[in-house]
């Protein structure tokens, strides 16, 4: 009687955890492909955007860029107001580089910032944009709050949590059946396409998609994961305003100057230079060291030319750890792709997943009407309980 019990429940909660998996996926649908799909295009943005600013047949310049003139023609070319914040060392030597221009807000809107891109022998500008109204930009803008300023963060993060329960929920259905391992990687699981490949597409990514769906879930409430992360390991503390913190206006040194410093440092390459703000009072460098998967970060004070290196505490490598695999960079190639398919079979595993319910509710309608024929040959029992009769 007790085994029979124990049968019960276990059917019971297999029953219970099929149709969360099955009204989830269905019912957010309209929302998980999109969000998980914008992920995969901003996998390679990067690539495809240095690709595509790359002048045909460029060639790596004999020497440094004159980034005095650069940042001249950058804030001549974005017009009054614009102020420069940031400048960034591409790789690859033949891709321009990027200045990004912070102007003055409008009526209470977040400042318009523009991205000036500028060759790298004779510094003149190629083109300036406003990132934001570009295609990337906007990718970047759907997959983080889905343009909802107020609540579409909470409204991904959500999203998150329920890409997460899919993962989990899909796992605990695929699970075999004692004694059943030796068909549990069969493709042959059941006489429909569409069934075979939700089983083995959701099995084999639903380790990475967990991890992403976690990491996304903190990226999504950035404030409180901070507060939970710092809680069991050391932070430092976060400055004041952000990326909307003031700029200095007047520096006693030039870019070119700090480029120079940065570049002294043995077996470094600058990947980017951040203006300082009054608070600090220090120019920030990333610098790409051989050998090294993390960029290095140091501080060059503007005033005494002082220069520092950032040693992250615990919690700030972690937190850096948990965007980068989230967005797949510093991880390897290897990685990086099993992120962007991360992005890409959600949308294989909904539609084939609802053709599995349509599938079902069909044969379910010709059982009830007396109308279903009995197949010739007797199918293959299901590796596990997650397979609806076929």
């Amino acid at each position: 009687m007790s085994q029979s019990n124990s049968s019960h429940r276990r059917g019971a909660l297999k029953r219970l955890w099929r149709n969360i998996h099955l009204w989830l996926g269905i019912g957010l649908f309209i929302l998980l492909v999109p969000v998980a799909l914008s992920g995969a295009i901003l996998v390679y943005h990067d690539d495809i955007g240095e690709y595509l600013s790359t002048p045909s047949g460029a060639v790596a310049p004999s020497k440094p860029t004159d980034l005095t003139l650069a940042i001249a023609n950058a804030r001549k070319a974005a017009g009054d107001g614009f102020t420069p914040m940031f400048i960034g060392f591409p790789e690859d030597d033949r891709v321009p580089l990027t200045v990004a221009l912070r102007g003055p807000a409008v009526k209470g809107e977040r400042p318009v910032r523009l991205t000036a891109t500028i060759d790298r022998h004779d510094a003149r500008v190629l083109n300036v944009v406003d990132f934001r109204r570009t295609f990337f930009g906007f990718m970047h803008v759907f997959h983080e709050n889905l343009t909802i300023p107020d609540y579409g963060r909470s409204i991904v993060g959500w999203t998150g949590v329920a890409m997460l329960t899919l993962s989990l929920t899909g796992l605990y259905l695929w699970w075999p059946r004692r004694g059943q391992w030796s068909r549990a990687f069969a493709w042959r699981r059941s006489p429909a396409t569409s069934s075979n490949l939700h089983y083995m597409t959701g099995f084999w990514i639903c380790f990475p998609l967990t991890l992403i769906s976690l990491t996304g879930i903190y990226l999504a409430w950035p404030q409180q994961g901070r507060e939970l992360l710092s809680s069991v390991a050391p932070m430092t503390e976060q400055q004041r305003g952000g990326p909307r913190a003031p700029i200095m206006a007047n520096t006693t040194r030039s870019p070119a100057e700090i480029f120079a410093v940065a570049s002294a440092r043995p077996n470094s390459a600058v990947d980017s230079i951040a203006y300082p703000n009054p608070q600090t009072g220090a120019w920030r460098v990333r610098l790409r060291e051989a050998g090294k998967a993390e960029p290095v970060t140091i501080l060059i004070n503007d005033r005494s030319g002082d220069v520092s290196v950032v040693q992250p505490l615990s919690g700030d490598r972690t937190a850096s750890w948990i965007r980068w695999l989230h967005e797949g960079s510093h991880s390897g190639e290897i990685w990086r792709f099993v992120v962007f398919l991360s992005g890409i079979m959600p949308a294989v595993l909904g539609v084939t997943g609802i053709l599995i319910w349509l599938r079902q509710r069909r044969q379910c309608a010709l059982v009830k009407n007396g109308t279903s024929s009995v197949p010739a040959k007797k199918s293959p029992a299901p590796v596990s309980g997650a397979a609806p009769a076929e």
